[in-house]
């Protein structure tokens, strides 16, 4: 029995081991040259957080203890990836956040119609903008100021804030922009408002589609609670889930594990949607003018 259970915990920390080698050798990749905006934010996005970190140290230690309890060694792995995995599945997706920034796309947009005064152009406009911007923008708009005081090209510098922004309606504004630059005065207010109009019926259709999409998203989050549930009373029915602790029935359960987890990847995927393609290229360069 002890020589099964030392073997057992041998091949979780090497398999645990080669995970981390893995792991460790995808986030040195795109280090050498100038990183990209691209790369900078998938490099953010496959780092585990400070509170990711302690999950899987909690749910690692949780593990053993309920490993050496009842001789499923496999909790070993399963508890830290599911302290880790389950929050990341059940958290809001940025669907919120981007929403709220089409609306402050609009309502920013819409002030620089009110700010145009006769004679004035599309930078000295967004210049003075800055001060009544609203806050889920106002460090991209504050981006784009700065790189006009620092004589960015016009063109450079909406394309670096529709990078900034990464997101299609955000696209649709630059391109426009970039179309009414050479206006002034009434001309370029006239073109502000017509954008303006614009960008609110795409964020109440981006508001009606995540609407829809918010229905699979709470069944999803109730069939991850009552699984949860059910498996922690199979840990602790040893009488009735005494099979599960044979090293086949560890295969079996390893199985169902994996193949519940991707599922609920695919409905986390269904309920979230593709984003739309973006219309500009994107620059590869941070900081290219």
């Amino acid at each position: 029995m002890a020589t099964n259970a030392t073997l057992a915990l041998s091949l979780i920390v090497a398999v645990a081991g080669a995970i981390l080698v893995i792991l460790g050798f995808a986030g040195r990749r795109n280090e050498a040259g100038l990183p990209t905006r691209r790369a900078l934010k998938a490099r953010r996005t496959h780092q585990l957080t400070r509170t990711q970190q302690i999950q899987l140290l909690g749910g690692a230690a949780v593990g053993l203890v309920f490993a050496l309890i009842t001789g499923w060694w496999l909790l070993v792995l399963a508890v830290p990836a599911a302290a880790v995995g389950l929050p990341w599945l059940l958290q809001k997706g940025p669907e919120e956040a981007t929403i709220a920034k089409l609306d402050a796309l609009e309502s920013w947009t819409r002030s620089l119609a009110g700010l145009t005064v006769s004679g004035a152009g599309l930078e000295r406009t967004i210049a003075a903008s800055l001060s009544s911007c609203p806050e889920p923008i106002r460090p991209q708009v504050t981006q784009l100021v700065a790189r006009m005081n620092a004589r960015w090209t016009t063109t450079a510098a909406l394309q670096a804030f529709a990078d900034d922004l990464n997101d299609e309606t955000a696209d649709v504004l630059v391109m426009h922009l970039l179309r009414k630059a050479e206006l002034r005065g009434s001309g370029l207010a006239a073109a502000l408002e017509d954008l303006a109009k614009s960008i609110f019926e795409r964020v109440k259709m981006r508001r009606q589609i995540e609407a829809d999409r918010a229905t699979p998203r709470n069944e999803a989050r109730f069939v991850v609670y009552f699984t949860v549930a059910l498996l922690i009373l199979l840990v602790l029915a040893q009488q009735y889930s005494a099979p599960y602790g044979t090293p086949i029935g560890q295969v079996l359960f390893a199985v169902y594990l994996v193949s519940y987890a991707l599922v609920l990847l695919w409905m986390r995927r269904i309920s979230r949607g593709e984003p739309a393609p973006r219309l500009l290229v994107p620059t590869e360069k941070a900081g290219e003018k």
